[in-house]
């Protein structure tokens, strides 16, 4: 692998200046029309800096914190690169793929599709989201319509490409978003495929919160000449987000810790991340059972049931939403106070992009994180990548189940007594201050005072079979046959044992 050149862009929140507006990028009126209406008049750093290099058709190897706006850092300068080439026609011929953009998860998708859709709104340009988990028909429908912009995940794009309902060949631009995911060795036998499909000439972006030295490796075989653009420390945490860890005896205190933190602090909307699925719905169904409202997301619930689920948790109608890491990357939920770490997760860049769902946009957070003694090692891992010491914190007014059952008042003898006594019948005074009566001697039984006797003296036991006598007598032959013994002559008298008799066909009756 040669080595690539690449050029660093380094900017802060504090070099930034706070005069820049979307306008003066340079951005088509209907984009400006379609920020306004969000809202959005200056950019975040990540996209003062990214907007300009993309609208210039460079690569981008782009890293920022969570939350800054990644995806509006490569969605807009995609948008006004592609109106040049934007078409009123119905035909679906004159809108074809010219921008694919590439996400890990099914959520990441929908939020991103949703973000681009809305910039697109007052523009000619088509966008689509094509996902695992749903229906194949409505999103055949919309790509044999014509798009001329098409977020997906990788499988779900080859399964369209297999079916010969998606067509690459004209793609100008391809983006992957939280790119040290995508280009995971789970993801790379994909990534590879799509990539053979699209043309030599691209343009090629990659945004995430995170950047390893092999991810940059990696990264070198698709991109370019890129444009590295980090936006303060890699891998370094919001400054408005408040952590904290909590140290717990074991993994069963958790689900009690939590459900404590919850109504100790009455948060109404948090989330609650854990490492494996049977463990987010066990958390869930707990919390259930305590009177939280709660509902839980993961890889073995179906896409309908997780966007509901997703739905619910943004409009107020459960306070906690419990998942696994499929829901880390990329969720933008509004006013979300807190981040709770149920389980620590297994890669330490994965703590970076679970805290980044609260304090976003400039608001404030708070990060929550439970580990037990097993737990020490994935603590270390997280300290040394955001190369910040936590020192454990003491949880206030919460009190062990153990402790619990310690404190309960206990029942009185005296109480126990009067509990006891037959319906009807009444209390004697001072009956509780009678002696305790002692135990009754065993009674003498005189018929029974001899010694036991041994199986030496019992005899053996010896079984009695029922014989017929009739078996037991001698053989004594019938009338029958000694008259005939005396009728044939020279034949010895009959015996006490009879001559055999012997079948006629052999010759053996005797001619009479």
């Amino acid at each position: 692998m040669t080595d690539i050149q690449t050029d660093a862009v380094t900017d802060t929140a504090a070099d930034s200046e706070p005069a820049l507006r979307f306008a003066d990028f340079g951005l088509s009126p209907e984009i400006l029309r379609a920020l306004a209406d969000q809202g959005y008049q200056h950019p975040t750093p990540i996209q003062a800096a990214a907007i300009p290099v993309v609208l210039q058709g460079r690569d981008v190897m782009g890293a920022a914190q969570t939350g800054t706006g990644k995806t509006a850092g490569f969605s807009l300068p995609i948008i006004q690169l592609l109106l040049a080439n934007a078409s009123n026609s119905a035909s679906p011929a004159r809108h074809p793929v010219r921008a694919l953009i590439l996400t890990p998860t099914r959520e990441l998708a929908d939020q991103v599709a949703e973000n681009v859709k809305a910039y697109c709104r007052h523009t000619p340009l088509r966008s689509t989201v094509v996902f695992g988990g749903m229906d194949m028909a409505p999103q055949t429908a919309a790509l044999r319509a014509g798009v001329e912009i098409v977020i997906a995940t990788p499988g779900r794009l080859l399964d369209h490409v297999q079916q010969k309902t998606l067509n690459l060949s004209q793609t100008q631009i391809l983006v992957m978003d939280e790119a040290d995911r995508m280009l995971d060795m789970g993801f790379l036998p994909d990534l590879q495929r799509i990539i053979n499909l699209l043309p030599k000439k691209r343009q090629n972006l990659m945004f995430s919160a995170t950047f390893s030295g092999e991810i940059k490796k990696l990264a070198s075989s698709f991109l370019d000449n890129p444009v590295t653009i980090e936006v303060a420390r890699s891998n370094q945490t919001a400054d408005r987000v408040t952590q904290v860890v909590y140290k717990v005896d074991n993994d069963d205190a958790k689900r009690d810790i939590v459900a404590h933190l919850i109504r100790g602090r009455q948060l109404k909307q948090v989330l609650v991340f854990s490492n494996t699925k049977i463990g987010a719905s066990r958390l869930a169904r707990e919390l259930e059972k305590g009177g939280v409202k709660a509902s839980a997301i993961h890889g073995d619930k179906s896409q309908s049931e997780r966007m509901a689920a997703l739905d619910a948790f943004k409009s107020g109608e459960i306070d906690v939403l419990v998942a696994t890491d499929v829901a880390a990357r990329g969720l933008d939920i509004s006013d979300l106070p807190c981040v709770i770490n149920y389980d620590l997760p297994y890669n330490a860049e994965d703590y970076v992009h679970r805290i980044g769902r609260t304090g976003r946009a400039g608001a404030s957070g708070d990060a929550i994180s439970l580990y037990s003694d097993k737990d020490e090692r994935l603590l270390l891992d997280i300290e040394k990548l955001i190369k910040h010491k936590f020192v454990p914190a003491e949880l206030v007014g919460y009190t062990p189940p153990s402790e619990r059952s310690e404190r309960r008042p206990r029942r009185e003898p005296e109480a126990q007594s009067q509990s006891q006594l037959q319906p009807g019948s009444a209390a004697v005074p001072g009956a509780s201050e009678r002696p305790a009566r002692t135990p009754r001697p065993p009674r003498e039984d005189s018929s029974r005072s001899e010694a036991p006797r041994t199986d030496a003296s019992r005899p053996p036991f010896q079984r009695r079979e029922k014989v017929d006598p009739w078996f037991s007598k001698p053989y004594e032959p019938s009338v029958s046959a000694q008259n005939e013994a005396a009728a044939v002559p020279g034949a010895a008298p009959a015996s006490g044992k009879s001559k055999p008799r012997v079948a006629a066909l052999l010759g053996g009756m005797p001619k009479r």
